[in-house]
């Protein structure tokens, strides 16, 4: 490489390294792994639990999220948390998160814990409120109050509990006034008890 060469390649090289945004630059913002939540693939679920299990880990997933968690054997389609554990090492997957229901947080909270330390959860997220509930006069505080038992066992359990919220809780709700319920549970739930996975749509 010649004098010119270099210090045209050096000049490029600078300029180029100014242009990225600052996170591109820090090591800290990096994906280690891609997951996929299984919902996407709950027909092939049903039918094939184990191929659709090893089918997602050939694409090159290293993470997956179970959905829809009625009890947790409902949630696992049909396997017992064990079971689930031992196809997911076998295919090297971890499953870092759940979504479960709102009734389940409410009348089955001891079970997921339990079947969420088996698994591996990490993280479980009540993705959903009733509409007819978010519509009555208290319901939005019933909802913060249970989600803080909630997180308080979680906790103990030594996972993160959270709520997957959508755009309707950025809209005035006629039930809390023309407040938002977002700005409302973060007020209402305790920050080391409770998080948010946050998605507008």
């Amino acid at each position: 490489m010649n004098r010119r060469t270099f210090i045209g390649t050096s000049i490029a090289a600078t300029l180029t390294a100014a242009a990225k945004p600052a996170w591109a630059a820090d090591a800290a913002h990096h994906i280690d792994s891609i997951g996929v939540q299984l919902y996407t693939v709950r027909a092939a679920m049903k039918t094939d639990f184990e191929g659709t299990i090893a089918k997602v880990a050939a694409i090159g997933y290293k993470e997956v999220e179970f959905a829809g968690i009625l009890v947790p054997n409902q949630g696992y389609f049909g396997r017992s948390p064990k079971d689930v554990r031992a196809i997911l090492d076998k295919n090297g997957l971890a499953s870092p998160s759940c979504h479960v229901d709102y009734a389940v947080v409410e009348k089955k909270w001891p079970e997921v814990l339990e079947a969420a330390k088996i698994v591996g959860h990490s993280y479980i997220i009540c993705p959903w409120i009733d509409e007819k509930q978010r519509a009555e006069p208290g319901g939005w505080k019933r909802a913060a109050n249970l989600f803080n038992k909630a997180g308080e066992a979680s906790k103990k359990a030594g996972i993160q509990f959270g709520y997957h919220n959508h755009s309707f809780e950025f809209d005035p709700a006629l039930s809390l006034d023309g407040k938002l319920f977002f700005v409302m549970l973060r007020a209402e739930t305790g920050p080391t008890l409770f998080t948010f996975t946050t998605v507008l749509g």
